[in-house]
């Protein structure tokens, strides 16, 4: 597929407001697809490789500037970018807008010409990107990023951009392509039924996928002028509403347990393309792979036992999530929670289950820094390991880590996510004698209180409480594991702005303003505008510390005006607090009063940070 019908369709879709006429156009997109389906259901969610690999850009946000710039002609410079940035908020449109304003654009550099981009194209320069190494690496990607914006229109342009810094924000989620993928390949034809009458007909319309796309495409010419493209997508939000129907529960089913094991839209749009259902049943879990965590949300004692028949309690650890995959005949390979891989890290735990297990396994754990009686440590020792590269030798001397694992997801070829949790823990019991977190099941409240009480005395964070018939829901956050910590507690927000320090610290970033969720921003792409401020954070943040940060968020500033500067949301703090304050001067509605910073959350994304419905919850309490 050309890039610039893909270009077309996104931007259809962008303008599309009603759910099922989103799922309608990116059905219809899937189905369009030809050879280029799996790279397509990835760019359509912004992101350039499967949510697994542990491939990424790593093009930040000045980068990038200055690959436009240079596409953009002699005139044009990175500065220039970052200033009409400021002005339009997005990266996309500024792209776009490169070649209307007078200046040399990229329409002069052959953009659009005969040479034109495909998404293969596109793919194949982000698989050079991504694999840049070395010293010179920042120059081939710029080298790489260069290529595709001198190709490009600026309808092409405006994607390339958001993709690059993974900004797609065209309004589809998880749940918009799975959906997508059961209309377009497990219908039981490849007709959708409408309830709209055509003149003549009264037994109502019917619609293909394909004619459903004529009309998101209009005129179906990919250089039609922005203006068309509106008019046309205005008509599609309309129109596809009343005439598609979601998929069946059974086929959106079948999608969404092989994206779950696979963690891979692009793959099992192939296989639901290819092979239907059938083939959807046998994507598996494998080895070496890595799905994603499932994830707690707050609760209560009286919560958990109100809920169920009986509650699991474990120990709640203050460590790093881990996934452990192990291959006797292979290798044992270790993935923090955003599904990186931090084998190389945490060399001991390697050691613990290559020596004790002798069957392919897929483990649920924690990584625990302990001290030399094997109490646990804090926080902050274990982020010195995690995210180690150099040094692991001597870092491991310094601080010992140990693995609490607390789920069993694949057991010698057999996948357990459907399992339920007391089925799970006998596995994970039966493959590991020692470094299982303790775990019992009760319906005694009392029980359960005490035992959190001698877990907090042990120097633990607090416990877990699980349903013991909940299955593994992977990637997804329920409540059937609930987690219960102490009273008083820390806040994980998201870093969105700062100010240059004064005097000695005027070299770095002194003052760090910091954002939760708000209900609607799920997605690690989410600009700085979907997060509420809670306040601002300059204590509990060392001279070295400050360095560190300031290096680390440069790349990530996305506009500057005077001492304040804005980011890209990508850090996530640890913030103390004494209170939580109603106040008027942060959009939040709140502020956090004497807030002190603790650690960066290495094991987080944006989207795991807390929301503001936490923030409501905790203020009324």
């Amino acid at each position: 597929m050309e890039f610039a019908a893909f270009a077309d369709r996104a931007r259809a879709i962008e303008e599309t407001d009603a759910d099922l006429a989103v799922v309608a156009a990116v059905a219809d997109l899937f189905a369009a697809a030809d050879d280029d389906l799996e790279t397509l259901a990835r760019f359509v969610q912004g992101r350039a490789f499967p949510a697994w690999d542990d491939r990424k850009l790593d093009v930040g946000p000045s980068l990038c500037h200055e690959a436009l710039a240079r596409a953009a002609g002699p005139n044009v410079t990175a500065g220039d970018v970052e200033d009409r940035l400021a002005d339009v908020g997005e990266i996309g449109a500024v792209a776009a807008s490169l070649d209307l304003d007078g200046q040399q654009g990229l329409s002069a550099f052959g953009a659009g010409g005969g040479d034109d981009l495909t998404v293969a194209d596109v793919h194949e320069a982000f698989v050079a990107i991504a694999t840049a190494t070395g010293s010179g690496s920042a120059g081939a990607k710029e080298d790489h990023l260069f290529g595709l914006f001198n190709r490009a229109s600026p309808a092409e342009a405006r994607f390339v951009a958001r993709l690059v810094l993974g900004e797609m924000r065209i309004g589809v989620g998880d749940g918009t392509v799975r959906d997508a993928i059961a209309a377009a390949f497990l219908a039981d034809d490849d007709r959708v039924e409408t309830g709209a009458e055509t003149e003549g007909d009264d037994e109502g319309a019917q619609l293909t996928l394909s004619e459903l796309g004529e009309s998101a495409d209009g005129a179906g010419e990919v250089e039609e002028d922005v203006e068309a493209v509106d008019e046309d997508a205005e008509a599609v939000d309309e129109d596809a509403a009343e005439v598609f129907e979601r998929p069946s529960a059974d086929a959106v089913a079948a999608v969404e347990r092989a994206l779950q094991v696979s963690n891979d839209a692009g793959r099992v749009a192939t296989v639901a393309r290819d092979a239907g259902r059938d083939g959807l049943s046998d994507v598996h879990l494998e080895v070496g792979r890595p799905v994603g965590a499932m994830l707690a949300q707050a609760g209560t004692i009286t919560d958990a036992v109100e809920a169920w028949d009986a509650v699991a309690v474990e120990t709640k650890y203050d460590g790093a999530r881990v996934q452990v995959h192990h291959d006797p005949d292979g290798d044992t390979r270790l993935f923090s929670r955003n599904m990186e891989d931090v084998t190389d890290a945490l060399p001991e735990l390697v050691e613990f289950v290559a020596d004790r297990v002798d069957i392919p396994v897929v483990l649920d754990g924690e990584a625990l820094a302990v001290d030399d009686d094997g109490d646990p440590l804090p926080f902050q020792r274990v982020l010195e390991r995690f995210r180690r590269k150099h040094d692991v030798a001597r870092a491991r001397e310094s601080v010992a880590m140990e693995l609490r694992a607390f789920d069993c997801l694949h057991h010698d070829g057999e996948d357990l996510l459907d399992a339920p949790f007391t089925e799970r823990q006998a596995r994970l019991e039966a493959v590991l004698s020692e470094g299982v977190s303790e775990s019992f099941v009760t319906t005694d409240a009392d029980e359960i209180g005490e035992f959190e009480a001698t877990v907090l005395d042990a120097g633990h964070e607090g416990i877990m409480l699980k349903d013991p018939e909940s299955t593994y829901s992977a990637g997804k956050r329920g409540k059937e594991w609930l987690k219960r910590k102490p009273d008083v507690e820390t806040l994980d927000v998201v870093v969105t702005g700062a100010e240059w320090g004064e005097g000695r610290r005027a070299n770095v970033f002194g003052t760090f303003e910091v954002g939760v969720r708000v209900p609607e921003s799920t997605n690690a792409s989410a600009d700085a505008s979907e997060y509420a401020t809670v306040g601002k954070v300059a204590t509990g943040i060392t001279d070295a510390e400050l360095d560190a940060l300031t290096e680390r968020l440069r790349e990530h500033v996305a506009t500057e005006d005077g001492q304040t500067v804005r980011f890209e949301p990508a850090v996530v703090f640890e913030v103390g607090y004494e209170e939580i304050q109603a106040s008027p001067t942060y959009d939040s509605g709140y502020a956090l009063r004497f807030p002190r910073y603790v650690a960066v959350r290495e094991d987080k994304a944006p989207a795991d940070a807390d929301s503001l419905e936490r923030v409501d919850r905790l203020a009324e309490n």
